[in-house]
């Protein structure tokens, strides 16, 4: 009978991997370019799935796979309340938020939908008063910066070649906004379950909008589009999400979130080397708008929890 204990050449390999100082860069790395390149990823997959199924189809494999691995390590399935919560969030959050965008970029290019995607936290500061949270002053000054690179991100050409395209974008920003204040009162199911949960319900949404809508699951989908779904399901929902669950409990809330300024830049990226985007002054101008806009809020927002 063998020793299956580890060796300590296997434990001194094996430690620094495990170590906060390694893991944290490696899932902001994570953060920043999967999520920066999922937006490229819709538009590729849109190719050959319609938006609403792509979204459904998705969120339902991620969250099955999820929900399944969580449930086979005995995490407690949700609470009927639990459950309504998670829907009305997931709705919000995955429906009406990723949906949209996946509506959206029909007609709008990956790149700037990420631009306007990145106005969620002004969106944000501003239902905050719902709840009595109502920006100060200086956090009053980055809302009306950030809502003014709004404003000339819509005069680019990226966005008014396409009005619905644009309301979709603001729309989604605004009900991911909405549902994540929302959420934070209500009682939601812990952890990782919250986010299957979540997955689970705006799944079966996005698919009852999609059928209902006429859209269809395409006979022979194109093997590009095929394998950007795929990455969706995989890295955009399983593997970006868990990077982010860990840097979000090992590291401050301003490093967690710090994805929201750079997930832009690298959209735009993306879209440009990749798929031929164009970006135009007014298209630069309003990202970098919102951008500073978005800092000013949580700079201060951290200021006032220290």
């Amino acid at each position: 009978m063998t020793d299956s204990s580890p060796t300590p050449a296997a434990s001194a390999v094996s430690a620094p991997l495990a170590d906060p100082r390694v893991l944290i860069p490696l899932a902001l790395f994570a953060l920043y370019v999967i999520w920066g390149s999922t937006y490229l990823g819709i538009r590729y997959a849109l190719e050959s799935y319609p938006p609403f199924l792509l979204a459904g189809v998705r969120f339902l494999c991620a969250g099955v796979l999820l929900f399944g691995f969580l449930r086979l390590r005995g995490v407690a399935t949700p609470t009927p309340l639990q459950w309504r919560n998670a829907a009305i969030t997931g709705v919000l959050l995955l429906g009406f938020g990723n949906g949209l965008v996946c509506f959206a970029e029909q007609s709008v290019s990956s790149g700037i939908s990420a631009v306007a995607v990145a106005s969620m936290p002004l969106f944000a500061a501003l239902f905050s008063g719902m709840y009595g949270q109502w920006p100060s002053r200086r956090e009053s000054i980055g809302l009306l910066i950030g809502f003014a690179g709004v404003v000339v991100l819509n005069l680019g050409t990226g966005l008014s070649a396409s009005r619905l395209g644009a309301i979709a974008l603001i729309v989604a920003a605004g009900s991911w906004a909405f549902g994540s204040i929302w959420s934070k009162r209500q009682d939601m199911p812990a952890g990782p379950m919250n986010t299957a949960a979540q997955m689970l319900c705006a799944s079966i949404a996005l698919l009852l909008v999609g059928f209902g809508t006429g859209e269809h699951l395409p006979a022979q989908p194109t093997l590009r589009a095929t394998l950007a779904a795929g990455y969706l399901v995989v890295f955009g929902s399983l593997v970006a999400f868990s990077a982010y669950l860990y840097v979000l409990k090992h590291a401050r809330p301003a490093v967690a979130t710090s994805y929201a300024y750079v997930n832009p830049p690298v959209a735009v990226l993306f879209g440009v080397m990749f798929a031929g985007e164009h970006v135009g002054p007014y298209d630069l101008a309003g990202m970098a708008i919102i951008l500073v806009g978005v800092g000013i809020i949580t700079m201060f927002k951290q200021r006032t929890k220290t």
